[in-house]
């Protein structure tokens, strides 16, 4: 490739055969190779195997064809042996050794008869790759060639070079992007000073790690070079450009995100967050923002905070609030799984359980353990109050102290997972939806049957038998787990991300149940059920 202002010059093809001389050739003397070292004779070696391996499997068969003879002759069994003893030292010793990988070994024969290759060669024959042609002016002089260049036998492995895509500008000469820029003898090059596309190449080609960036450079131009690198990547698949919308500069602050949010970053995700509300909530007013990309979902629950609020407002309860984790234990044998149940039932050991979890947060507190034997294995799903936060790293924590507690009341108790998945987290699970995690919560509300006729536009029979056939016995025929409703994924997972929730616990955190019924004065009574939702307030 040129490298410099220079016109390029075109590359020497050699063939194949040339390049890469047999093995079997240059071993047989001693000079010609300028301090070259005579290998093994490796198709005498693989002759002797094929012999010795032959001639084993005569002797078992001739032992074979007359076995109670020669057990009873003491000389003819003793010879066997012995024979046997021999080719099993022959086989433990050289057998197979023919039969290596003599790519490395080729490649040593390369290095040292390297002089005999033209200096344009040379690189790429060390590289081992082959270089594809580059698009047109990605050269100085706009040449544009291939160069076929392997230093391993059979099917040639392609190592592309990932160019820069066409949209990128900042790279047209490839050689900046890969070679850094020039220092004194030993000292390492400061990455700061090199431009993005050379860091870029360096990712490219294995000197950068590309999840070192934030550490080698600083998160915002981290991104940068990222881009160009991954860019390449994708632009040698034919996608390049693929980057191009994706926003990366200027309001994410990618000093936050290091270390805590993502790694690899390339960029962020605009997404468009609507408001909804005012919705009367327990006798307050409150607003609640909705991030989504689905039209009308934000208008739709708006449309649904107008209607609480112009009649009763809702009333919520937390029935039930702890954090759920279920390490899965595995003890010797089964009675020794239903000796630990017992133990943790017992209300002066949960006692001490609670202690050791409790050891490891000044917030959290152990509420229960319930332990479930299968077999060998104990899931012990310890539920833990976490106050304002979501909690999973503080019961996670908790967890493992209640283990090491265990282990020194049973020495063969060994923990497989610290997450049996009886917890359940981020999976649709019964024992959420009857036992709950996280915040349990149950919500009601009354709305006038004016209301449900002029701003939900439908009456209360119809709403009520519509909800009755759908959401309970078109979800009961369908096997639905905590999916008895219309759709409040939609709302719960929009308000998620809007507040900086786990996305992935909507699974769970989606459970609900919708009931309706018709007061005596002929309103909408409506109340929803959800028993597993994880926030953190």
């Amino acid at each position: 490739l040129n490298t410099g202002g220079a016109p390029p010059v075109a590359p020497t093809v050699v063939p194949p055969d040339a390049r890469r001389p047999s093995t079997r050739r240059t071993t047989g003397g001693g000079g010609g190779g300028g301090g070259s070292r005579r290998e093994p004779k490796w198709h005498i070696l693989q002759r002797l195997n094929y012999a010795a391996a032959a001639s084993f499997l005569s002797s078992v068969l001739y032992f074979a064809s007359d076995a109670s003879r020669f057990l009873n002759d003491s000389a003819s069994l003793l010879k066997f042996f012995a024979g046997w003893s021999v080719f099993l030292c022959y086989f433990l010793g050289f057998f197979g050794i023919s039969f290596v990988d003599a790519d490395g070994l080729e490649e040593q024969e390369e290095q040292q008869q390297g002089s005999a290759l033209p200096e344009e060669e040379e690189p790429r024959k060390q590289r081992g790759s082959t270089v594809k042609e580059q698009p047109r002016g990605m050269a100085a002089g706009g040449s544009n060639h291939d160069v076929v260049g392997s230093a391993s036998s059979g099917p040639e492995k392609k190592n592309k070079l990932h160019p820069p895509a066409s949209c990128t500008p900042v790279c047209s000469d490839p050689a900046p992007a890969s070679t850094p820029a020039p220092t004194s003898k030993g000292e390492k090059p400061n990455l700061k000073e090199l431009s993005d596309a050379q860091l870029a190449g360096m990712v490219l080609s294995g000197k950068i790690k590309d999840h070192q960036l934030e550490k080698l450079l600083d998160p915002r131009r981290a991104v940068q070079v990222r881009r160009l690198a991954f860019d390449g990547k994708l632009s040698d698949l034919g996608r390049g450009g693929a980057l191009t919308d994706l926003p990366s500069t200027p309001s994410l602050d990618y000093e936050r995100v290091f270390g805590a949010n993502c790694e690899i970053v390339v960029g962020y995700v605009p997404l468009p967050c609507g408001m909804i509300g005012p919705l009367t909530l327990n006798g307050e007013t409150v607003y609640v923002p909705m991030a989504t990309t689905e039209g009308c979902l934000v208008a739709s629950a708006n449309r649904g905070c107008k209607a609480i609020s112009q009649g009763s407002g809702a009333v919520s309860t937390v029935v039930r609030d702890g954090i759920t984790r279920a390490p899965c234990v595995r003890m010797r044998s089964a009675r020794e799984a239903a000796e630990l149940k017992l133990w943790c039932e017992d209300p002066d050991n949960f006692a001490s359980l609670k202690k050791a979890f409790e050891s490891t947060t000044s917030f959290g507190k152990l509420l229960s353990a319930e332990p479930t034997v299968a077999g060998r294995n104990v899931y012990i799903r310890l539920r833990c109050f976490a106050g304002d936060a979501m909690g999973m790293n503080m019961v996670s924590k908790g967890s493992l102290a209640a283990i090491e507690l265990l282990r020194e009341k049973f020495p063969s108790l060994e923990l497989v997972a610290l997450s049996g998945n009886m917890c359940t987290d981020k999976k649709a699970a019964a024992t959420n939806w009857i036992e709950g995690r996280g915040k349990s919560v149950v919500v009601e509300a009354t709305i006038p049957k004016d209301v449900v006729r002029t701003t939900l536009k439908t009456t209360v029979k119809s709403i009520i038998h519509t909800n009755v056939q759908k959401n309970l016995i078109g979800s009961a025929m369908a096997g639905a787990l905590g999916g008895f409703n219309a759709h409040a994924a939609n709302i719960v997972t929009a308000v998620f991300i809007a507040t900086g929730q786990d996305p992935a616990q909507n699974v769970e955190s989606s459970n609900c149940i919708t009931l309706m019924e018709e007061t005596d004065d002929g309103d909408l009574w409506i109340s929803c059920t959800m028993p597993s939702i994880e926030v953190g307030t």
